[in-house]
């Protein structure tokens, strides 16, 4: 029996499909304006590649904050939930699982059974999200993908003042004007983004192991500047990008009575 989870974020649109609890296919687009059109195509995309029809789908859960603009979904389900029961499966120890995703980030505390404990979601401020590092790129002319890489060149990082977003890109302005070693200021700017993660999670008790997932996961320098932060190892699973699809596609297989209820508290 085939199940899609959808997880329709501002910058991606995930889509995960499982026949009878494996994996069958994934697929990620670029969100864009038109919601509706890019969940269609991802979603086209992961059945096209499973080689399945949409009507052989017999379930399907949308998440992320476009999750009620999503017309094939039969069911919605919060963030938190999918994030939780997701990254549990791709990282079965995960008890502190860290999302930045491309307008927010959160941090998310779980037990030992896998119930969310607590978190914390920042949805107010740029500075430590997607959106925020690709500022960075831009103003560095270094490209993601590169950040783990130039950050271990970096012989002592740039201590950015500001944690605002605006304020942060002007003061990046004027280290690159002064010939400022460009490693420093991508060293400074990771480690900028973990402390903010850090200060936002302090009250959470974070608990290793921490997991890190969403679109950020795959930037080795901010992973390199969270285990400075927390003083502890950061695991990335494989597919870290999808593990609120995940979840959905979990839920998707709850909601059939395919799969006992193993976080109740999830909300």
């Amino acid at each position: 029996m085939y199940v899609a989870g959808i997880d329709v974020g501002s910058t991606a649109t995930k889509v995960v499909l499982l026949a009878d609890g494996r994996l069958k296919a994934a697929a990620i687009e670029n969100t864009g304006a038109d919601i509706a059109k890019t969940t269609s195509l991802c979603l086209e995309k992961a059945l096209r590649d499973a080689r399945i029809e949409a009507r052989n789908l017999a379930s399907v859960v949308a998440t992320g904050y476009g999750r009620e603009k999503v017309s094939e979904a039969n069911k919605t389900v919060c963030e938190i939930s999918c994030l939780a029961r997701g990254s549990r499966e791709l990282a079965p120890r995960a008890r502190t699982i860290i999302d930045i995703g491309g307008r927010d980030f959160r941090v998310i505390r779980l037990d030992e059974s896998g119930a969310v404990v607590n978190s914390v979601v920042n949805d107010r401020c740029a500075a430590g999200t997607g959106r925020f590092l690709e500022l960075m790129a831009q103003k560095t002319g270094i490209e993601l993908s590169d950040f783990g890489r130039v950050w271990c060149q970096a012989r002592e990082p740039v201590k950015l003042s500001s944690s605002c977003t605006v304020f942060i890109a002007s003061e990046v302005e004027e280290l690159m004007a002064r010939g400022v070693p460009r490693p420093a200021i991508i060293r400074g700017i990771c480690d900028a983004v973990a402390e903010k993660i850090a200060c936002a999670s302090k009250d959470l008790g974070v608990e290793p192991p921490v997991v890190l997932v969403g679109g950020v996961s795959q930037n080795h320098g901010i992973r390199k500047a969270l285990e400075k932060c927390f003083s502890s190892r950061i695991v990335v699973p494989p597919m870290a990008q999808f593990a609120g699809a995940y979840g959905a596609a979990l839920a998707a297989m709850e909601a059939l009575g395919m799969l006992e209820v193993s976080c109740a508290r999830n909300g």
